[in-house]
């Protein structure tokens, strides 16, 4: 029998192995970072209001999509997924805390993503199926061609996908209930990228 929490954790590496140079471009990398210090600076009270909260950055259609992708990357098993995890409100807070330039790259990505369900499915990416939605998120996995628009939707899927695991695995959900986490594997700080050159 197939352990399902292997099973995902098996993905998620062959996903963190796939990013390539997508996933180290600048922007996605802020975000990234940006991402997982929300998610570590969450409390119980603060993701109790967070839950509730409206976005500060995304609007209802973006909000929605967001959250459909990060469940899509990251969905329950016998633990609960990436919106479970509130990592959808994560990556608002990111895009609100980040750079501007970084902001508009990765609402440029979400639009992309529409109009590429639109072109395939004739509806937005989340008024198309859950099938639909798979199929598309495939092909920007898959697909060779890295020149243009298609260049922009792997590079933005890449980034989503960076974000979410980041976001994921910083939560008490991510660490405690999937990874099983007793604790030390929790920062009290986050203390962002050491790297000489990212200072």
């Amino acid at each position: 029998m197939v352990n399902a929490r292997t099973t995902r954790r098996d993905a998620l590496r062959a996903i963190g192995a796939g990013m390539g140079s997508a996933a180290s471009m600048i922007w996605a990398e802020n975000l990234r970072a940006l991402v997982q210090e929300h998610a570590m600076r969450a409390g119980a009270p603060a993701a109790s209001h967070a839950a509730t909260a409206a976005p500060k950055v995304l609007d209802a259609r973006d909000f929605e999509t967001v959250g459909t992708l990060v469940e899509l990357i990251i969905p329950a098993t016998d633990t609960p997924g990436a919106k479970a995890a509130q990592v959808d409100r994560y990556i608002d807070a990111a895009l609100e805390s980040g750079l501007r330039s970084d902001r508009e790259t990765f609402l440029s990505g979400l639009k992309w993503l529409d109009r590429r369900s639109r072109a395939l499915f004739g509806k937005p990416f989340t008024g198309a199926t859950a099938a639909q939605q798979t199929d598309l998120l495939t092909r920007l996995s898959s697909e060779a061609n890295t020149s243009g628009e298609a260049r922009q939707g792997r590079e933005f899927f890449a980034a989503i996908k960076s974000m979410t695991i980041a976001g994921y695995y910083t939560t008490e959900i991510g660490l405690h209930q999937e990874l099983g986490d007793d604790g030390r594997l929790v920062l009290a700080e986050f203390e962002g990228c050491t790297h000489p050159e990212h200072q």
